[in-house]
C-alpha cells in the first residue's frame, strides 16, 4: 500500500508563467506535490478565455492550473517588485516563459533574484531561448512546429497542404524538459547549495525530442521502414504498426489469406492486389473481438482509431484511471488528465480545482509571508493584489 507521501512535498514554486510551457511545468509540480502558487495579472492568463467554461473555470486554463493556488499581482504597480521579491525569499522554484527581456525589464531577472535567494531554482522557457540572435521574436508552438519542419514533413509524407499539428507539441516538449532541468538542479542544489538559472528554448527542446529528425539532418529519408497503414476494419479503422511486407506474410502463414499475385505478375500490379486482398479481408472482421483476435495471431501491434469524446472508455485509460474527475466548482465533478507518474510507494495526483484569479492572496502572503491582515488589506488598496471579485 503506497504511503500517500508525496515526492516533491515541502518545495515551494512560484509560477509566473503562462498559457501552456510554464503552466504545464507547474501543473506537474503541483501533482507531485509542490505547493505550486500561480502569480496571475490582473487581465488574467489568456487561456481563461477558451474552453468550457464550468463554475467560472475555462477548460483550457482548468488543465494546465489545476491544483494550484493563485494570487493576482500587479506588476507594474508600486511595491509590486518588492512583494515578489519577498516571495522569492521563500520559495524553491520560479518557473517564467516570457521573452527573454521581460524579467530584467521588470526588475526580476536572475540575477536579482539571485541576490535575494542563492538557492533559487529558476525555469525559464521561451522559443528561441536567451542570448541568441532570434531570442526576442514571439513564439507559441506552432511557430516552432514550423520553423523546425515538423509541418513540411506532414505535408512531404502526406500530400496535404501545411496544416497545425492538433496539439501544442513545441510546448509540452519543452515543459517536460524544463522538468527534468529544474529536478535535476534540485537534486544539484543538495550537493552545492546553490540554485540554477535552467534556459529552455522550445526548439531545442523540439529538436531533442524529435525520433526521426537524423533523417532530415542526414537526407536519408529512404532508409526508414514503410509507414504505418491506417485500414477500415469492420468495425472501425485501425492503425496497424507494420511493415506491409511483414502484415501480408503474417496473413498468409498465420490466417490463411490466399496470395492474389502470380510469381510472375508486375511488382506495381502485385503490390495493389495484395493491398486488395488486405483490405478485404480487414473488412471481413465483423466486430472488435475479431480484429483483436487477428491481431494477437499475427503478434502485431495496432490500435483503434478513436475520437477523442471516447477516451474514457478506452481499456487502459478506464482501468488506470487516467481521467480523473474533479470538484467543478458548481456541485459536480469534470474530467481532466490524471498524473502520468505512478510509484510503488509515493503518490502523484491532480490535487483539486483551478483557482481564480487572487483566490489564495491572503492565505498565501499569511502562510509565505506572515502578513496579516492589515498588511494584504495595504496591498489591495495600492493596487499592488487584486481579485476577481465576481468569483
Amino acid at each position: 500500500m503506497a504511503s500517500r507521501e508525496s515526492p516533491l512535498a515541502g518545495l515551494k514554486v512560484l509560477d509566473m508563467s503562462r498559457v501552456l510551457a510554464g503552466p504545464f511545468a507547474g501543473r506537474m509540480l503541483c501533482d507531485l506535490g509542490a505547493d505550486v502558487v500561480k502569480v496571475e495579472p490582473p487581465e488574467g492568463d489568456v487561456t481563461r478565455m477558451w474552453g468550457k467554461v464550468v463554475g467560472g473555470v475555462p477548460g483550457y486554463y482548468h488543465q494546465q492550473n489545476a491544483g494550484k493556488r493563485d494570487i493576482c499581482v500587479d506588476l507594474q504597480a508600486p511595491g509590486a517588485r518588492e512583494l515578489v521579491l519577498e516571495l522569492v525569499r521563500k520559495a524553491d522554484i520560479l518557473l517564467e516563459n516570457f521573452r527573454p527581456d521581460v524579467m530584467p525589464r521588470l526588475g526580476l531577472g536572475y540575477d536579482a533574484l539571485k541576490a535575494v535567494n542563492p538557492r533559487l531554482i529558476m525555469l525559464s522557457i521561451s522559443g528561441f531561448g536567451h542570448g541568441g540572435p532570434e531570442s526576442r521574436r514571439p513564439a507559441y508552438a506552432p511557430i516552432v512546429h514550423a520553423e523546425v519542419g515538423l509541418m513540411h514533413r506532414a505535408h512531404r509524407r502526406s500530400g496535404a497542404p501545411h496544416t497545425e499539428l492538433p496539439l501544442s507539441v513545441a510546448d509540452t516538449n519543452a515543459s517536460l524538459h524544463g522538468l527534468v532541468g529544474v529536478l535535476a538542479a534540485v537534486i544539484l542544489r543538495e550537493r552545492t547549495g546553490v540554485g540554477q538559472h535552467v534556459d529552455i528554448a522550445m526548439i531545442d527542446a523540439t529538436l531533442v525530442t524529435d525520433d526521426q529528425i537524423h533523417y532530415e539532418l542526414e537526407d536519408s529519408e529512404g532508409t526508414m521502414g514503410l509507414p504505418n497503414d491506417v485500414w477500415a476494419a469492420g468495425p472501425g479503422d485501425i492503425l496497424m504498426s507494420a511493415d506491409f511486407r511483414h502484415l501480408f506474410r503474417q496473413l498468409t502463414e498465420k490466417l490463411g489469406l490466399k496470395d492474389p499475385a502470380a510469381p510472375d505478375t508486375p511488382l506495381a500490379e502485385k503490390i495493389r492486389l495484395r493491398r486488395a486482398a488486405v483490405g478485404d479481408f480487414l473488412a471481413g472482421l465483423p466486430d472488435w473481438e475479431a480484429v483483436e483476435a487477428a491481431m494477437a495471431a499475427m503478434n502485431i501491434a495496432w490500435g483503434q482509431v478513436r475520437a477523442g469524446a471516447a477516451l474514457a472508455e478506452q481499456p487502459t485509460i478506464r482501468a488506470r484511471g487516467s481521467i480523473a474527475q474533479v470538484d467543478d466548482r458548481a456541485g459536480g465533478t469534470r474530467p481532466i488528465p490524471q498524473s502520468p507518474y505512478r510509484y510503488s510507494d509515493a503518490v502523484s495526483e491532480v490535487r483539486g480545482v483551478a483557482p481564480h484569479r487572487g483566490e489564495h492572496n491572503e492565505t498565501v502572503l499569511a502562510e509565505w509571508l506572515g502578513k496579516g491582515e492589515a498588511d494584504v488589506a495595504a496591498l489591495y488598496a495600492a493596487g499592488v493584489l487584486l481579485r476577481d471579485e465576481a468569483q
